[in-house]
């Protein structure tokens, strides 16, 4: 049987990709309690960088906001992993923290940063209302413009 988050994300029309394997030391999330802790989640795509460079710089808004959405398709993917495949456990998305590789002048982070909140609240309705961060870095790994992690609260 389909579950609920399931359906909406058919209805959608978007896809959970494969979890993308950590690059580094350390645990793609953490279930801790009824919390699931995301690691850090960048821009890959099959295994390979998809979006590399600054904002501000190399790449525009538009650029920022595809990035960022494959970011949040990639915390989702770390999420339904931890929830054993049911993303119906979800109770809340707690918390986003995003980093953005740009310049100094850059200040479009809530733009670029609202796609990744929009599209919570699309899939969860009230339970993807959420705290968040997003803020400007000088560089990231792999050279990519964005990384977003995630609380979410679980049944």
């Amino acid at each position: 049987m389909v579950g609920k988050i399931d359906a909406r994300l058919t209805e959608l029309g978007i896809t959970i990709p494969t979890p993308p394997v950590p690059v580094a030391s350390y645990l793609p999330y953490v279930v801790t309690g009824n919390q699931v802790v995301v690691a850090g989640q960048v821009t890959l795509e099959d295994g390979k960088v998809k979006y590399a460079g600054r904002l501000g710089e190399s790449l525009s808004v538009e650029d920022g906001e595809a990035a960022t959405l494959l970011c949040a398709r990639n915390v989702l993917a770390q999420l339904k992993m931890a929830c054993g495949g049911d993303l119906d456990r979800v109770v809340q998305v707690v918390r986003l923290n995003a980093f953005f590789n740009s310049t100094p002048d850059f200040l479009d982070h809530p733009r670029v940063m609202n796609v990744a909140s929009d599209l919570m609240a699309e899939i969860f309705g009230e339970r993807g209302k959420h705290t968040r961060v997003g803020v400007g870095v000088s560089s990231l790994p792999l050279g990519v413009p964005v990384e977003l992690d995630g609380v979410f609260e679980i049944a």
